[in-house]
């Protein structure tokens, strides 16, 4: 009886000094990444920046702004890139287009602007969401490729006119609401390009 009673003792004693650890949780995020609704806008919302489009290139001619350069060559192409870092190229296209189209004084303007604004602020804040770090996620550092790509979005900030900012970031417009914006919201749909930037999307199955 008391080999019995000194064995449960010593049970009790080593169950205290080692609890059982309790299950991890992770942090819930505040948002969710909803990007995948932008794989096309809606009809209304593509004429509302076609509209800005037409009065912002009026604007521009009647100030004959000319440029030297072109901030958006004709390769760029979010396909180059690898599926996890697209969004956050495009979300850096999107910041610029909405701080050029932002800092536009004219008053002509305000108005055509409102819609396609507000959509654009809403593409963006989800592109933010995406492209937050996971907790347990190691850090990855940028390819060559998406750094160049941001710093020379960064680097024309201070380095161009505002009006060739305005011409670069509006003739760049349609490409970034029917190719760029359509392949990050495909997500890995979207396959990888490598000399040939031809568009192609996976079909599901029928």
């Amino acid at each position: 009886m008391f080999l019995l009673l000194l064995l449960l003792a010593k049970v009790l004693t080593r169950t205290q000094a080692d609890p059982v650890p309790r299950a991890t949780r992770l942090p819930v995020e505040a948002k969710d990444c909803h990007i995948a609704q932008f794989k096309s806008l809606s009809p209304k919302e593509l004429q509302a920046f076609k509209t800005a489009k037409d009065a912002i290139e009026r604007r521009l001619l009647e100030k004959d702004v000319r440029c030297s350069s072109h901030l958006f060559p004709r390769a760029w192409d979010v396909k180059q890139l690898q599926v996890q870092e697209r969004p956050k190229a495009l979300q850096a296209e999107v910041a610029l287009t909405l701080k050029v189209w932002e800092n536009m004084t004219d008053s002509a303007l305000a108005t055509i602007l409102g819609q396609p604004l507000r959509t654009l602020s809403h593409i963006h804040s989800q592109l933010q969401t995406c492209t937050q770090p996971q907790p347990t996620a190691e850090p990855r550092p940028p390819s060559r490729r998406l750094s160049r790509w941001l710093h020379r979005l960064q680097e024309a900030q201070s380095k161009e006119t505002p009006g060739c900012l305005e011409a670069s970031v509006t003739l760049n417009l349609f490409r970034l609401l029917t190719r760029d914006l359509k392949c990050v919201a495909s997500g890995d749909q979207c396959l990888f390009a490598s000399g040939n930037l031809t568009c192609v999307c996976l079909l599901a199955p029928v």
